[in-house]
C-alpha cells in the first residue's frame, strides 16, 4: 500500500522527523528512511537501539500518527501514478487482489477509504492480521490464501526490501516499483522485473492477456 499504491511514504517520514523535533531530539530522514517496509517492533528496536532506552518510545510513534493524520487530513495523500488504471484493467479481466501491507488496520483502512480504493481489492491484509510482519513471507501468504489464488499463481508487487524479500519468501514472482529506497542487489537478484511506475504493470498484463 504505502509507496505503491499511496505516495505516503514521504508524509510518514516526515511525520517521524516531526515527532522527534517535538521531543527534542534530532531524528533525521536517513535515519527515519531505515523503518520503510519494517514490521513496527523492529522500528522500535531501531529507535531505542540508537536513541537508548530512555527515548519516549510510545509518544513518539503516537505523536508520528497525530503528525501523519494531519497531513493526510490536509489532502496531502495522494495516489501513485498508475494505480486507477492498473485497478481498472484488474476489474475488466476479473482478476481478484489482495494488499498486504506493514501499515495496522485503523491507519489502512482510513487511508485507502480516503482515497477511495477501500473497496477495490478482495482481501486486505494489515499487520494487525499476522503475527510475523515483512520480511517474514506470512502477509503474502495470508492474502494469497484470502483471495484463493496459489502463492506462484500470483505477482507481487512491491516497492520495499523487505516487502519484496516477503514475497519471495512466499514463492510470488514480484515485480519491484522503487520508491523512495533503490533496490538492493538481493533485491534486484530475485524481482522478475524492476519497473518505474504501475503503468509499466499495466502494459505487461495486457500483453500477457492479450
Amino acid at each position: 500500500m504505502d509507496g505503491l499504491l499511496l505516495d505516503s511514504e514521504t508524509l510518514a517520514m516526515d511525520a517521524l522527523a516531526e515527532a522527534g523535533t517535538d521531543l527534542g531530539y534530532d531524528v533525521p530522514l536517513a535515519f527515519c528512511r531505515g523503518m520503510i517496509g519494517m514490521p513496527a517492533d523492529t522500528c522500535r528496536q531501531m529507535v531505542h537501539d540508537t536513541y537508548g532506552t530512555d527515548f519516549p518510545l510510545e509518544r513518539f510513534f503516537a505523536l508520528q500518527e497525530e503528525h501523519l493524520r494531519r497531513y493526510v487530513d490536509s489532502d496531502r495523500l495522494v495516489l501513485k501514478k498508475g494505480v486507477t488504471p492498473l485497478l481498472d484493467l484488474l476489474d475488466r479481466l476479473s482478476l481478484p487482489r489482495a494488499i498486504a501491507t506493514s501499515s495496522s488496520r485503523y491507519r489502512t483502512d482510513h487511508h485507502l477509504e480516503l482515497v477511495g480504493l477501500l473497496t477495490r481489492f478482495d482481501a486486505i491484509v494489515t499487520r494487525d492480521d499476522v503475527t510475523r510482519g515483512k520480511p517474514n513471507p506470512e502477509p503474502y501468504l495470508t492474502a494469497a490464501e484470502k483471495i484463493g489464488i496459489a502463492p506462484e499463481a500470483c505477482l507481487a508487487l512491491e516497492d520495499s526490501h523487505n516487502g519484496a524479500r516477503a514475497a519471495h519468501a512466499a514463492g510470488i514472482p514480484v515485480i519491484v516499483v522503487p520508491d523512495l529506497l533503490a533496490p538492493t542487489e538481493d533485491v534486484r537478484q530475485k524481482a522478475m522485473a524492476i519497473v518505474d511506475d504501475l503503468d509499466h504493470v499495466r502494459h505487461w498484463l495486457e500483453q500477457a492477456h492479450a
